[in-house]
C-alpha cells in the first residue's frame, strides 16, 4: 500500500536526501519517494505504518511529518532560498549533501567557511545608472531621462566570497602586526647577552608578549577556537581541533607560567626564575593557519569566477520588434514568441530560429569549432553566440533558464560544487590522531599525579602539557601545503598553472585522459595548406591571386585564411567585382574580367562546371585526411583547388605517446564530424574517439567513466569544454583557450602544448611522493617525541622533556618538512 505524507522544513536536495534516508530506515518501509517541489513523501509498505513511528524517525532532525498539509508559508520558504534575491551558501565539503544556507558562516558539521553559490540572479539584478546623474537608477539599459547620456552598469556590491576574503585579509593584517613583535622578542632569547634585557627584565618582556598575543588569540583568530570547540562537541575532529588544542594549550600554559611561576620545578625555569613561555608558538601557528584560510577564500573566488565568465556571455539587452518598430529592452523582458533584430557583431540574447535574413554565426562556445556557421531562414541560433557581418530577425523560442547557455552555466555550477573524490588527508588522520594525543596526555597526568615524585601535580601538569605541545599540528599542517606550494612554483616555472592542491594530487591517480580536438590537439585555426592546379593555363601563383582576390570580399574565416596565405606568398591581389555568396556552397566574383568561382562540389554543379572523376578522386584523398577542399573555377572551367586544414600541433603525437606509456588511456572528444575526428585521431595515435558531441554529452561521457570507477582528466580550451572540465576529476585547460575554460580547470597549460601535460604528470607524482615523506617526518617526530614528553625515560635515565624542548622538537620537525619540500625545486621534469 502507498501512503502520502506532508514534510515541513525541506528547502534543498540535501534536505530531501536526509528525509529519504531517515524514512527508508523505518521497519516495514519498502520504498520512499520524496518530492521537494510539493513537500510530499510517498511511502510504500505491505501494511500501514503508524504515523507516530514515522514521526519518530524524523525526531532527531528539524523536519516534521504529517498526514495533512501543514500550515506553512510555502512562498516565504521558497523566497528564503530564492537565488535571485541574495546570496546562497553551501559547504564545499558537502557535509550535508546539497544543503544550502541563507547566511555566510561556518559549516555546522566540519567548521569550513561556507561558500557563495553563483547564480543567474547576479545578472538579473544588474542595475544601470547615469555617469552624470548617479541618482538615476534603472533596471535596464537605455538613455538618461535627465541628460540623454547612455546609462552604464551600476557598481555592484562586493560578492559574498570577496567580502569574506576582505574580512580575513583585515584579520591577517592585525595578526601579523602583533605576531611579528612576539616572534622577535621570543627569538631574541637565542642571542648571547640578550640586549633586550638591558631595557626590561625577561619577566616584563613575557608580559609584553602576553599583551601582544591577546588581539591575535581573542580577535583575529578566535574563530579557530570556536570551530575547534564545535568539532569537539560534535565529535567531528579535524584540523581545527588540532589547531585549537595545540595553540590554545601553548597559550594557556604560558599564561599559567606567568601567573604562577612558583608552582613549576627549576628545570622549567630560566636562570632568573621565570617560566619559559610559548606565546610565539601560539600566535605564529594561528597566523599561518589564518593565511591558509585567506588563500582558500581566494581559491573559492577563482572557482566561482568560471561561472561568472559564463554569465558575461549573456547580453544584457535585446532589440525587440513591436509593430515593426525596434525597441531596446532588457534581455529578461524577452518572452517566448517575440521577434528580435540581431545586428552585426551582436551577441544573440536567447535561443530561437531565424525568420528573416541570413548570416554567419560564431558558435565556438557551443561546438568548440572555430569556423562560423552559415545561418539562413529556419536555422536555429543559441544565446551567447556571436553574429557575423549581417543583420537578421529571429523569433525567441527559449528564454531565461531554458536557453542552452543557461543550461551550460547550470552544468558548470553543478560540477564545480560536486564533492571531489579526494578527502582531506590531514583531517582524516586527525580523526584518529587527536583523540590518541588527548588520551595520552590525560594518562600522563594521571600516572604522574598518582606515582610521580613531589610536587606530583606540577610534574603531572607540565608533562601533560609537553605531550600536547609536541603533538602540535604545525608539521602535520605544513606537510601538504609546503609540498604543494613548492610544487606549484615549480609548475609555474614550466608553464603549468595549478589552481588547487586537489587537482595536483588527483592527477597522480588519473587512469583515463579525455582530450578535446580543436585547440587542444590541433591549433584551432583554419589555415590554407596549399593550392593545386588542374589547368595548364593557370599557374599556382595565378590561382592564389584569383582565389584571394575573390575571398578578400568575404568575412568568412576560411576566406581570411586564403588572403593570409596570399600575403605570405607575396602575391598581390586584384580588385573583385560583382561578388556573390551562395549559402552553404561558396562564393564567386569577377576579377580582371574573368568570372572566378570558389566552393564545394554543389557550387560547381549549380554553375554547370564539370569536375572529372580524377579531379574528385584527388580531392577525396585530402578530405579523407580531414582537410577541407574548395574547388576554384575560372570562366566555367575547373582550374584547381585549395586545401584548408586545422593543423595538428607538432608536439601532440609525441606527448600523447608518452602519456600512454605512462599508463594513461587516451580518448578524443570533439564536436567535429566523424571523418575529421577519425583522421586526426589516427594521425596522433589515439585509438578511441567520440565525435559530433555537444557540451552536455561530453559531460555525460565523463560521468559514465566515473561511475565505472575511472579517475578522469579532461583537457580542453573552449567554452563548450567548461562543463566537462568542471565535471572531471582533473580539468586541464589550454592557456591559449578561453578564460571560462581556464577558470573551470584545475590545471592550465600556459603554452597550450600537450608536452606540458607530460611534465604536469611527472610533477604530480613528485609532489605526492614528497607529501608522503613529509607526513612520515611529521609523525616520526610525534611517535618518538610523545612518549618521551610523557616521561617514559624518567624512571630509567631521569630524563624529562620540558615544554621548551618539546617546542624545539616541534620546530625541528617543521624545518625538516620545509627542507624536504624545497627539494622539489630540483626535480627534473
Amino acid at each position: 500500500m502507498k501512503q502520502t505524507y506532508y514534510i515541513q522544513g525541506m528547502t534543498c536536495n540535501g534536505c530531501k536526501q536526509t528525509v529519504h534516508k531517515h524514512l527508508k530506515n523505518v521497519n516495514g518501509v519498502q520504498q520512499v519517494t520524496v518530492n521537494l517541489q510539493n513537500h510530499k513523501a510517498i511511502i510504500q509498505s505491505e501494511e500501514e505504518i503508524p504515523l507516530s513511528q514515522l514521526q519518530d524517525a524524523l525526531a532527531s532532525s528539524h523536519y516534521q511529518l504529517s498526514k495533512e498539509k501543514l500550515n506553512q508559508n510555502k512562498k516565504a520558504n521558497e523566497d528564503a532560498f530564492d537565488s535571485t534575491k541574495g546570496d546562497v551558501f553551501y559547504c564545499p565539503m558537502k557535509c550535508e549533501g546539497e544543503k544550502e544556507y541563507q547566511q555566510p558562516g561556518d559549516c555546522p558539521v566540519c567548521g569550513m567557511d561556507l561558500v557563495a553559490k553563483v547564480t543567474s540572479g547576479e545578472v538579473q539584478g544588474q542595475q544601470w545608472t547615469c555617469p552624470m546623474h548617479p541618482e538615476v537608477i534603472k533596471d535596464q539599459p537605455g538613455s538618461c531621462p535627465e541628460c540623454g547620456m547612455d546609462l552604464v552598469p551600476a557598481k555592484a556590491d562586493l560578492s559574498a566570497e570577496e567580502k569574506q576574503y576582505q574580512k580575513l585579509l583585515r584579520k591577517l593584517k592585525i595578526a601579523v602586526a602583533f605576531t611579528l613583535p612576539v616572534f622577535l622578542i621570543a627569538m631574541s632569547e637565542m642571542i648571547p647577552d640578550n640586549p633586550l634585557y638591558n631595557w626590561l627584565s625577561q619577566t616584563t618582556w613575557n608580559w609584553i608578549q602576553l599583551a601582544l598575543s591577546v588581539p591575535v588569540v581573542f580577535y583575529a583568530c578566535w574563530f579557530f577556537f570556536e570551530r575547534a570547540w564545535k568539532s569537539i562537541v560534535r565529535w567531528n575532529l579535524n584540523m581545527f581541533t588540532l589547531i585549537g588544542i595545540g595553540a590554545g594549550v601553548a597559550w594557556l600554559f604560558s599564561l599559567f607560567g606567568l601567573l604562577f611561576p612558583d608552582l613549576f620545578p627549576p628545570q622549567f625555569k630560566t636562570e632568573n626564575g621565570s617560566v619559559h613561555v610559548y606565546f610565539e608558538a601560539a600566535t605564529v601557528i594561528l597566523t599561518l593557519v589564518l593565511l591558509g584560510q585567506l588563500l582558500e577564500a581566494k581559491a573559492h573566488s577563482k572557482t566561482n569566477q568560471s561561472i561568472k565568465e559564463l554569465l558575461k556571455l549573456a547580453p544584457a539587452k535585446a532589440y525587440k520588434l513591436i509593430n515593426g518598430e525596434e525597441h531596446e529592452v532588457a534581455v529578461q523582458d524577452v518572452e517566448q514568441g517575440d521577434r528580435l533584430r540581431i545586428k552585426p557583431g551582436d551577441k544573440i540574447p536567447v535561443d530561437g530560429s531565424i525568420v528573416e535574413g541570413e548570416s554567419h554565426v560564431d558558435e565556438s562556445m557551443i561546438t568548440g569549432e572555430p569556423e562560423p556557421v552559415e545561418k539562413s531562414k529556419g536555422s536555429n541560433v543559441s544565446a551567447g553566440t556571436i553574429n557575423g557581418q549581417s543583420s537578421f530577425i529571429m523569433q525567441a523560442e527559449k528564454v531565461g533558464a531554458q536557453t542552452l547557455l543557461s543550461q551550460i552555466i547550470d552544468m558548470v555550477n553543478e560540477a564545480s560544487r560536486s564533492r571531489a573524490p579526494i578527502q582531506n588527508l590531514a583531517d582524516k588522520i586527525a580523526s584518529y590522531f587527536v583523540p590518541a594525543v588527548i588520551v595520552v596526555s590525560v594518562l600522563t597526568f594521571v600516572i604522574w599525579a598518582l606515582w610521580g615524585p613531589d610536587p606530583a601535580l606540577v610534574f603531572a601538569f607540565v608533562n601533560a602539557i609537553a605531550v600536547l605541545i609536541i603533538a602540535c599540528p604545525c608539521a602535520l599542517g605544513l606537510a601538504t601545503p609546503m609540498s604543494v606550494m613548492v610544487g606549484v612554483g615549480k609548475g609555474a616555472e614550466n608553464g603549468i598553472l595549478i589552481k588547487d592542491a586537489a587537482s595536483l594530487q588527483r592527477f597522480n591517480e588519473v587512469s583515463i585522459l579525455l582530450l578535446d580536438k580543436t585547440g587542444t590537439i590541433t591549433e584551432g585555426k583554419p589555415t590554407v595548406e596549399d593550392f593545386y592546379t588542374f589547368s595548364d593555363e593557370k599557374n599556382k601563383n595565378e590561382l592564389i591571386r584569383l582565389a584571394a582576390s575573390v575571398n578578400s570580399q568575404s568575412e568568412h574565416p576560411l576566406a581570411k585564411a586564403t588572403v593570409q596565405f596570399a600575403k605570405g606568398a607575396n602575391v598581390e591581389l586584384s580588385d573583385a567585382n560583382q561578388f556573390q555568396s551562395v549559402t552553404g556552397k561558396g562564393v564567386y566574383a569577377t576579377v580582371n574580367g574573368e568570372r572566378v568561382a570558389i566552393g564545394n562540389l554543389d557550387l560547381m554543379d549549380e554553375l554547370q562546371i564539370t569536375v572529372t572523376d580524377s579531379q574528385q578522386k584527388a580531392s577525396r584523398e585530402y578530405q579523407e585526411k580531414a582537410k577541407t577542399v574548395s574547388y576554384i573555377a575560372v570562366e566555367n572551367t575547373l582550374a584547381g583547388m585549395m586545401v584548408i586544414s586545422d593543423v595538428i600541433k607538432e608536439t601532440s603525437a609525441k606527448a600523447l605517446q608518452e602519456l600512454r606509456e605512462a599508463g594513461l588511456h587516451t580518448v578524443m572528444l570533439t564536436g567535429d564530424n566523424e571523418e575529421t575526428a577519425a583522421a586526426v585521431s589516427k594521425e596522433v595515435g589515439i585509438s578511441e574517439y567520440k565525435a559530433s558531441l555537444l557540451p552536455d554529452e561530453k559531460q555525460q561521457i565523463i560521468k559514465d567513466y566515473q561511475q565505472n570507477g575511472e579517475v578522469v582528466a579532461m583537457t580542453g580550451d573552449g567554452i563548450n569544454d567548461a562543463p566537462a572540465l568542471a565535471q572531471s576529476d582533473v580539468g586541464i585547460a589550454m592557456g591559449t583557450g578561453t578564460d571560462v575554460a581556464i577558470e573551470s580547470a584545475g590545471i592550465t597549460l600556459v603554452k597550450g602544448d600537450l608536452q606540458q601535460l607530460v611534465k604536469a604528470r611527472k610533477l604530480s607524482e613528485s609532489v605526492m611522493k614528497n607529501i608522503k615523506q613529509n607526513l612520515f617526518f611529521a609523525f616520526a617526530y610525534n611517535t618518538i617525541g610523545i612518549p618521551v614528553a610523557a616521561g617514559v625515560l624518567f624512571p630509567f635515565f631521569g630524563i624529562l622533556l620540558s615544554p621548551m624542548i618539546a617546542a624545539l622538537a616541534m620546530s625541528f620537525s617543521s624545518v625538516s618538512v620545509i627542507g624536504n619540500a624545497l627539494r622539489l625545486k630540483r626535480v627534473n621534469l
